[in-house]
């Protein structure tokens, strides 16, 4: 798939085409956040692409604070994918009983690595289609390995935060993660859509927050709530 193709079509659907309008305001935040946050990052801690996907698959309906207390010792008992091939998910479980659902994370993690070393040589697949057939990976866990194991903007990584934000700043006006990333993905240049998900969920998280937000303080929601709303 070439990258023209990439940004028009994605394995959730086609890709509306963004305004001339709509691509110069998305341009404008994205701006004003890189201005604000140049030091945006996925915050989840790992060293190897396995390490990174398993954190991820732990951070579903968890925080990542949570995951990172979590996942050093669980790395260091099993350093590869086919040390938790060799493990069962029982095995798995005492290191992240601290999360919730750990009965079936510790499944999913077993299943996917066993997948990881019986189809894919034990080295994590770098295709959106390939990550999608790993238990316990969906759309937005695939997003966050490809962008930042790999370097490949294949989409954008659309949790509570960035959905919130995009509403907020008037980027789109669904409730459907589906929707959204489109919507994103239409308005925002391909290249951008890994450090765009940084970028959303470090204002979020430090000022455009669910409950006791800054934004009447803060001139970036200040200038783009303001915006949308007008």
């Amino acid at each position: 798939m070439t990258s023209t193709r990439a940004a028009r079509v994605s394995h959730r659907g086609t890709v509306p085409r963004g305004t001339a309008a709509q691509k110069r305001r998305a341009q404008r935040i994205l701006a004003a956040l890189q201005e604000r946050y140049p030091e945006a990052h996925c915050e989840l801690r790992w060293s190897k692409p396995h390490e990174l996907l398993i954190a991820t698959i732990l951070s579903a309906q968890c925080t990542d604070v949570a995951v990172n207390k979590a996942t050093p010792a669980l790395f260091a008992h099993f350093p590869g994918p086919a040390d938790y091939v060799a493990s069962t998910p029982a095995e798995i479980e005492p290191f992240i009983r601290s999360l919730g659902f750990f009965r079936q994370k510790a499944k999913s993690i077993h299943a996917a690595m066993s997948t990881v070393v019986a189809n894919f040589g034990g080295d994590v697949p770098r295709t959106m289609d390939e990550l999608l057939t790993l238990r316990g990976v969906a759309r937005k866990t695939a997003n966050v390995v490809l962008g930042n194991a790999f370097g490949i903007d294949e989409g954008v990584v659309v949790d509570t935060h960035v959905m919130r934000l995009a509403r907020r700043f008037g980027l789109t006006k669904h409730t459907d993660p589906t929707k959204i990333e489109l919507d994103l993905m239409a308005r925002f240049p391909q290249a951008s859509w890994t450090e765009l998900s940084h970028l959303l969920i470090f204002h979020g998280r430090r000022a455009c927050k669910a409950r006791g937000n800054r934004c009447a303080d803060d001139s970036i929601c200040q200038q783009f709530c303001s915006e949308a709303s007008s």
